[in-house]
């Protein structure tokens, strides 16, 4: 199967790995850890060692090699690259987003290189680390495509400055592959003679590790959270028991060059390996080169959003209309004009528009005025605000209107064309600003709360709309001293609740280690919690078929009701597929099987047109892509329109729903042995884009 070359720049699936304090432990014994480092094996005091990154995110190896098709009887892991952002925390959750960005051909019969890059955060909102993966197939070359650029490290001709020597276990590898890499090849002796080799191999990154935790030793003992950068290239694979040595010379300050060298034969199995060390760096999320917009910044809120942005690199556009606090008069160019003088006198760079958040008109002017002064937009805060209370039977039309104009058509106004600019430029981050009024209710502010909570619904669709392009959307609550709350909170409180307590979370939203979207926050005094929408398990009152009664309604409220195990939902289609899946029982764990006997992917896509039932594709347009992954997978799709159907190889430009499945699966489930919803809610068969139109499979083709 040739290499698909479509696979770069396309985003993986986003990883997520849950671990503790236990999994540190078992990295460091498997890279040869024990009462000499008794910082990374005991969980008082515990230290990680840094090269445990690569092993947490060994899923992403595995996906390198999934989506780019590389022949795996002929795949290596060529070169390692970690760069260390922040020190990794004995616990937590990992989450890393990559892609393949680079295939490189070494030409037929030499070879092919596929290059991964991934970033892993942290459950505490830290970038953790950059890991840039070269796996090396060398099956897969002479496809036409540009070499590898040559890299070169020039090693010191002298001896080397530290020499650390070790003796890995004859056993090491049947404790190292308990952190993830869990390959025959490093287990099995049938499997490995198979491979050409006399008994199983060491884990290129098992040696890796070694080499970590010696040039720690050597260069900064005691102290690898002062790790910066390890890069390196695995030239040739050693046995288990074999004894190595980790060579190392200091070329620079925080800067050393190293191998590791296989001490019976001499031979170099680890090459060209660099080592970057010293203090950590500060913690500071820095906006040098961005472009911020925020709405309503000439007090309150908005000034201190505007303020602490410029204060950390980023160019900012201080928009206020400088209107009354119920949004009448003419308004003033003195609020911001204000907060731009001290921006500047601060030494940044900011820019102010008077435009009313409330027209189309000003919100094309905003986002002008950041493209004419500074060339883009990369962050967009909707903070802009009107307060006009009343009981809702006193709720006029234009107090209603007038709230509704500038909250939630203002975000509206100002984000579509910010949102544009964005999407054009695959970067950007959107604030909302909700209230806990609109989350819960307040006596006096039925438009206010109704306002607020349609900006919630605003943000759940951008977030989906933007994911694509690496724009996330999500919205804060603030409970803050400003003056539109000076009246209505109390005295005392108010004091308390300045709106800097509110910034950390709306500018980490703006940044680009914010790792989430569609979340909404409650911000005040320093407290910080996440408000979302839970749906609960429900309750089934038929078969599907048969309407309930009012009675049964009645008779099963509390299961209703219940949110007890309730989730939340990232889009509708979640919340369908659930739907869909409570008139199904759950599929026991060996239901279809992917060792199912059958006829191959392409013969069921080749006969696919033959089963296709045109007498009930009456009125149907619909675009079937499958993404069929394993051994004999592939992309096909199926189009049927005016009750005819086309099968294709490839990808459709625009496909209706895409189903991924494993091809021993989509065997199963395309002759019968394993129902489609079966497939569905045990997890073999994944469903984007319109869920509801995967149904029609069933009805479509004879199956």
């Amino acid at each position: 199967m040739a290499l698909n070359l479509e696979a770069v720049g396309q985003p993986f699936a986003p990883l997520t790995k849950d671990y503790t304090w236990k999994d540190v432990v078992l990295y460091a014994l498997g890279v040869g850890a024990g009462f000499s480092d008794l910082d990374y094996c005991y969980e008082k005091d515990l230290k990680v060692i840094p090269s445990f990154s690569i092993a947490s995110i060994f899923d992403i190896l595995m996906q390198i090699g999934l989506e780019s098709k590389i022949n795996l009887a002929g795949v290596l892991h060529g070169e390692q690259e970690l760069i260390f952002h922040n020190p990794i925390p004995v616990e937590g959750t990992m989450t890393t987003e990559g892609k393949i960005t680079h295939m490189y051909d070494k030409g037929e019969g030499r070879g092919a290189l596929v290059v991964g890059e991934s970033d892993t955060f942290h459950s505490n909102g830290q970038k953790l680390f950059t890991s840039i993966c070269t796996v090396f197939g060398r099956l897969d070359g002479g496809f036409g495509g540009e070499n590898a650029p040559k890299k070169e490290v020039t090693f010191p001709d002298r001896e080397p400055d530290f020499t650390v020597e070790e003796a890995p276990s004859a056993d090491q590898p049947l404790i190292y592959r308990l952190s993830g890499d869990v390959f025959s090849l490093h287990v099995d002796p049938e499997f490995a003679k198979m491979s050409g080799f006399e008994k199983p191999i060491m884990h290129g990154l098992c040696t890796h590790g070694f080499a970590c935790r010696a040039l720690i030793n050597a260069l900064i003992p005691g102290e690898p959270e002062k790790a910066r950068r390890m890069a390196c290239r695995f030239s040739k694979t050693l046995y288990p028991g074999m004894p190595i040595k980790t060579v190392i010379w200091k070329t620079e300050d925080g800067k050393a060059l190293w191998r590791v060298i296989n001490t019976e034969t001499g031979d170099t199995v680890i090459d060209n390996g660099i080592f970057e060390y010293g203090e950590v760096p500060k913690r500071e999320i820095r906006y040098d080169g961005r472009v911020a917009i925020v709405t309503g910044a000439g007090a309150g809120l908005g000034k201190a959003y505007a303020l602490e942005l410029a204060r950390r690199g980023a160019k900012v556009v201080v928009n206020d209309l400088g209107g009354a606090r119920d949004g009448s008069g003419d308004g003033s160019a003195t609020p911001a004009d204000e907060v731009v003088n001290e921006i500047k006198a601060a030494g940044g760079e900011a820019v102010a528009n008077y435009d009313n958040v409330a027209t189309a008109e000003g919100g094309e002017n905003i986002v002008k005025t950041a493209l004419d002064a500074f060339g883009t937009v990369d962050i967009l805060i909707n903070n802009a605000g009107i307060l006009r209370d009343k009981s809702f039977v006193k709720m006029t039309p234009d107090n209603w209107h007038a709230v509704l104009n500038v909250h939630l058509q203002g975000a509206y106004n100002v984000t579509r064309p910010a949102f544009a600019v964005m999407k054009e430029k695959a970067y950007g981050r959107i604030v909302m600003t909700t209230s806990a009024a609109g989350l819960y209710g307040n006596f006096g502010q039925t438009n206010y709360t109704a306002a607020k909570m349609a900006l919630v619904g605003l943000m759940n669709t951008l977030k989906i709309e933007g994911k694509k392009y690496d724009v996330k959307v999500n919205t804060i609550a603030p409970v803050a001293a400003s003056r539109l709350t000076e009246d209505v909170l109390p005295p005392e409180l108010y004091e308390k609740l300045k709106p800097e307590f509110v910034t950390p979370m709306a500018l980490f939203l703006c940044s680009e280690e914010c790792p989430v979207t569609g979340n909404v926050y409650n911000v005040g005094m320093g407290f910080y919690n996440r408000a979302a929408f839970l749906t609960g398990p429900g309750s089934v009152l038929t078969d599907g078929q048969s309407i309930p009664e009012l009675e049964d309604v009645k008779d099963n409220l509390g299961k209703i009701s219940s949110l007890d195990k309730g989730k939340p939902y990232f889009d509708v289609n979640e919340q369908i597929g659930d739907l869909m899946a409570a008139f199904s029982p759950k599929a026991a764990d060996d239901a279809g099987g992917g060792d199912a006997a059958g006829p191959s992917v392409a013969d069921i896509f080749g006969s696919l047109a033959d089963s296709f039932k045109p007498e009930a594709a009456t009125g149907v347009d619909v675009v079937f892509q499958y993404h069929i992954s394993g051994d004999g997978g592939g992309d096909w799709y199926t189009a049927i329109q005016n009750s005819t159907c086309t099968v294709e190889a490839g990808k459709h430009d625009k496909p209706s729903c895409t189903l991924k499945m494993d091809a021993g699966d989509f065997t199963a489930m395309m002759t019968g042995k394993l129902p489609a919803m079966q497939a569905y809610t045990s997890g073999k068969l994944l469903i984007e884009g319109d869920i509801m139109k995967s149904q029609l499979i069933e009805k479509l083709f004879k199956l």
